[in-house]
């Protein structure tokens, strides 16, 4: 799957999707970034996170960005494959902060369209289990839908990942 410039991954929790992106990634050419937006705010995250620097290896190189998407993605250059994994944990940084993230989200967008590398964005896809019992579950909920319906248009394609499978959606 090489025909894009701005590819959205999407997928459940633990559907294989960030090891999907990582493995796309590979396969182009160029200086591959890994954009971490996940904070380690317990054992279990610093696991997670450790887990995922290490399938990585040393061969990418690692830009933390748990918030200011729209810089990070601004310096990328025309040899660059930058990854960023995750657009929800970005999101929840914003929200869980009390910060309005649609400008954000629009400027970091923009920035992606602009910038000359190349963009795996890695987003959890929220929509398909039950409506949560808490509001802030809810706004968490529309709030990705939305943001992810944003990403998927400005996107040049989009797969959904399940079981570690891709299924193309554009």
């Amino acid at each position: 799957m090489s025909d894009w410039r701005g590819l959205l991954v999407l997928g459940h929790a633990a559907s294989g999707k960030s090891l999907w992106a990582e493995g796309e990634t590979r396969c182009q050419a160029g200086d591959h970034v890994y954009v971490a937006t996940a904070r380690a705010g317990d054992a279990e995250m610093k696991a997670k996170i450790d887990l995922h620097a290490a399938r990585r290896g040393a061969d990418w190189t690692l830009v933390e960005a748990p918030v200011d998407l729209a810089a990070t993605c601004a310096r990328a250059g025309p040899k660059q494959v930058v990854l960023v994994d995750c657009a929800t944990m970005w999101l929840a940084n914003l929200m869980m902060e009390g910060a309005d993230w649609h400008g954000p989200a629009e400027a970091w967008i923009g920035a992606m369209a602009e910038a000359p590398a190349r963009f795996v964005v890695v987003s959890n896809d929220v929509g398909g289990g039950v409506t949560p019992d808490n509001a802030l579950a809810r706004a968490f909920q529309r709030a990705q839908g939305a943001l992810n319906q944003r990403l998927a248009a400005a996107m040049d394609a989009a797969v959904l990942v399940t079981a570690g499978l891709p299924q193309r959606l554009k």
